[in-house]
């Protein structure tokens, strides 16, 4: 069957793919947005299956880039319903003997708590975001936007003269676990940085960890760690009804099978129910780099050179979730007065080394780092008054080959591996905070499979669309090239996470394809039959 001809089809309802479809209707194209799940969201997304008067977030939970992003902010997604809530501190990260290191939002709040761990530490705290005041919003910008970030590039230069030049410019590259050792005499500054550049897998000893640890924790000190009140779809939602409000079109239950070129160029894609939609002007793919270019894609359409490149794709490492409906809150030894809504568990940075260097070598963590989230006392909504929406999660290898641990986890991941790992993430947890587990109403276990049962594009539980490592970034991503949105196929985008900037919830791939596909198009409405073959043509 065939059905309507639109100017544009974006593939994925994930947050990439709702912001692309958002930009290209703002821009006076008629857009249909295809989704396979049964609702929109894609790796923002919340549900009550656990315990019905418990909302949990089912994948990510909180977001600092999507507070930063001016791609999120251009939406005035306020007047569609989106609420951001905030925890009364921003992350803690407790130590064995019961005390806290705490981002608070006061960043001179957090500089007295970190002069009281070492003194010294809370002046070169505030002289770090001093520095970042005047780089910062200058590199969040040249990250989020195509490469070259030319108008950002120009910034971030005129910027490093007021910061120590190239000297700032070592700092972003030093490893976080260095930079932690120079900047600070105290274990507690130094747990902060290393424990968000762990949000991703670039190893704490490797180049690009300190940029991203700088990045969240500044963020942190900027505009915090908020949440969408309600549960994290209301960020999708809200995306999804501003769209529908300006007259786009949404099928979920819909999933492609098929991207149709002729002539080199995306004509329409087909779905799984036999439908086929035409295109005018483009197609965006909300998808893995691999699902487009091996599945969506004819091998005829696809270049040799980069079907050898994605031979080399690295995806980055699996995940095991864990959510808890608690009947009252997290009984943490220590707790902070302020409570944070972000709690990072490791022992130390040398902890946190460990259990990131096991991942990388293919083991399963014998005492994994854990990144958790206290929902409700983050947002009010999401549990009755006493009781605390609670979940942690840990990074596990894509291709388990050992258990670090007792050995009972063979990798597999099926429910025996995943509540055994589960097991071993409570038993950590009942350290930091003894009588954990007495206040267990409900617990659910979401493992690699079903992560990538719920999100196609969480391949064995992959939350950032490939690996955040130097290897595969700027114009490696997803093969080395430009490091942009166009594929080899005319009218053809890459929008997810495996485009450049990466993972995280900033909107900003999808944006990038969605203002390629428009700049492409006027292009070739001045010069017709000059549209080219694509940026990385055979």
């Amino acid at each position: 069957m065939t059905g309507t001809t639109y100017d544009a089809v974006v593939v994925g309802a994930g947050p990439n793919g709702l912001v692309a479809a958002n930009r290209l209707l703002d821009a006076g194209w008629s857009v249909l947005l295809l989704e396979a799940q049964p609702d929109v969201g894609g790796a923002v997304r919340s549900d009550r299956e656990l315990h019905p008067d418990f909302v949990h977030d089912t994948f990510s939970a909180f977001y600092p880039l999507a507070a930063s992003s001016p791609t999120i902010r251009s939406f005035d997604l306020e007047e569609h319903g989106l609420s951001w809530r905030h925890a009364p501190s921003v992350l803690g990260h407790p130590f064995p003997d019961g005390s806290w290191a705490v981002l608070h939002h006061d960043r001179e709040a957090t500089a007295a708590g970190l002069e009281a761990h070492c003194a010294g530490d809370g002046e070169a705290w505030l002289e770090l975001c001093a520095q970042w005041d005047r780089v910062g919003p200058h590199l969040i910008g040249a990250l989020l936007t195509p490469f070259p970030p030319v108008r950002h590039a120009v910034g971030v230069l005129a910027a490093l003269r007021h910061v120590g030049g190239l000297g700032f410019v070592k700092t972003l590259l030093t490893p976080v676990s260095e930079l932690g050792r120079q900047r600070f005499g105290g274990e507690a500054a130094r747990v902060l940085l290393a424990g968000n550049a762990a949000h991703a897998d670039i190893p704490l000893d490797a180049p690009g960890s300190s940029l991203l640890g700088m990045l969240l924790a500044m963020m942190g000190q900027t505009v915090g760690f908020p949440v969408p009140e309600g549960g994290a779809g209301e960020l999708t939602q809200a995306l999804a009804r501003r769209f529908r409000a300006r007259g786009g079109e949404i099928r979920t239950g819909a999933e492609v099978t098929r991207v149709d070129v002729e002539r080199g160029r995306a004509t329409g894609v087909r779905t799984a129910d036999g439908e086929r939609y035409a295109v005018r002007r483009a197609v965006v793919a909300d998808v893995l780099a691999p699902t487009l270019y091996t599945r969506l894609l004819d091998p005829a359409d696809v270049p040799d050179r980069v079907t050898r490149a994605l031979r080399t794709f690295e995806l980055d490492p699996g995940t095991v979730k864990v959510d808890w409906a608690l009947d009252s809150g997290v009984p943490w030894t220590g707790a902070p007065d302020l409570a944070p809504g972000t709690v990072h568990v490791a022992d130390s940075v040398a902890d946190m080394s460990q259990a990131m260097s096991q991942v990388q070598s293919g083991a399963v963590p014998a005492a994994p780092f854990m990144l958790t989230g206290q929902m409700t006392t983050s947002d009010a909504s999401r549990s009755p008054a006493g009781t605390e929406s609670f979940w942690a999660y840990a990074h596990v290898p894509q291709r388990a080959t050992s258990d670090a641990g007792d050995g009972g986890i063979r990798g597999t991941w099926d429910r025996d591996d995943c509540e055994r790992f589960a097991d071993r993430m409570q038993a950590r947890l009942e350290k930091a905070a003894p009588g954990f587990g007495d206040r267990v109403l409900a617990r659910r276990v979401l493992g690699p499979r079903e992560m990538e049962a719920r999100d196609a594009n969480l391949v064995g539980g992959a939350l950032n669309g490939g690996t955040a490592q130097l290897h595969q970034q700027l114009v490696f991503r997803p093969v080395p090239g430009l490091g942009r949105a166009e594929t080899p196929v005319r009218g053809l985008y890459l929008g997810s996470a495996s485009a450049h900037p990466g993972g995280g919830v900033h909107g900003a791939c999808g944006d990038n394809a969605a203002r390629a596909a428009i700049a492409r198009d006027r292009v070739e409405r001045v010069l017709p039959g000059r549209g080219g073959r694509g940026l990385l043509g055979r």
